[in-house]
């Protein structure tokens, strides 16, 4: 059927290309029933071996090797192609999904001065309660690396989460909570506390919330679960406030921020 030392040795002949053309059909009905009846892992198996054996022929110049390996190659993918194409499908869907999201939350518009009467009413409550929490807002550093040690939320910022998020036996109490515009996207999230010395004394979540703030531009508030103090940690600095003044402090190194960024 084929004749190696001939110059019409690659498809020059029509013959050539029936036999080619049957070969690749016949080995994809193979491998389908491989895949489907049999075994996965075998199929990969052989598409492993055929792979190594078309280039140790190549490597040789065993043409007539070569040109079997390279047709059970080729028929392995269109296999592979097609009892796969359902997932392509559905992860091609997703990542589409994935972006329209992302463009809708990027342009959406929300009112931040009732955004941050919301943080308000729930920082106060946290601190009447001595309630422990820390809260992170993000501004032009997203901490998308950040949430990955936390759970992923997605959800709507309201006080009534926030106060049910950080009550003590929870599962999503310890750790911070992060604000991306106005979403909770993740709680439960740890960042590496800060090294350098602090004056007085400051708890595990002080510490983190500082440590967050020396990396990122974020701004994070934190309620003392001792006390019910409030602070904000901005820039590696510890900035103390009060219930009177928090929404009138928060809001202006927020829109500071923005400003600076600008």
């Amino acid at each position: 059927m084929f004749d190696i030392n001939s110059k019409t040795f690659i498809f020059d002949n029509p013959v050539l290309w029936v036999d080619f053309v049957f070969t690749i059909l016949l080995l994809v009905c193979l491998f389908f029933v491989i895949f489907k009846l049999i075994n996965r892992k075998i199929a990969y198996a052989i598409f492993g071996g055929l792979a190594v054996t078309s280039l140790l022929a190549w490597f040789f110049s065993l043409k007539f090797v070569w040109l079997l390996t390279l047709v059970a190659l080729i028929g392995f993918v269109v296999v592979l192609l097609s009892v796969n194409i359902s997932e392509v499908r559905h992860y091609l869907a997703n990542s589409l999904a994935g972006k329209n999201d992302l463009i809708k939350n990027s342009t959406k518009i929300f009112d931040r001065h009732a955004l941050y009467q919301k943080i308000e009413t729930a920082v106060i409550s946290l601190s009447k309660t001595r309630t422990g929490a820390i809260m992170t807002f993000e501004k032009n550093t997203e901490l998308t690396d950040v949430i990955k040690s936390g759970t992923i939320l997605n959800c709507p910022v309201t006080p009534e989460l926030l106060l049910t998020i950080f009550y003590p036996g929870t599962r999503l109490h310890d750790g911070a909570v992060v604000i991306r515009r106005d979403l909770i996207i993740a709680a439960s999230v740890y960042y590496t506390p800060t090294t350098k010395p602090l004056t007085g004394k400051f708890g595990s979540r002080h510490r983190a919330a500082i440590g967050i703030s020396e990396i990122t531009d974020s701004i994070t508030v934190i309620v003392s679960e001792e006390t019910g103090r409030i602070s904000l940690a901005v820039s590696g600095e510890l900035i103390p406030v009060n219930a009177d003044n928090f929404l009138r402090i928060f809001e202006d190194y927020m829109f500071e921020e923005e400003k600076v960024s600008k």
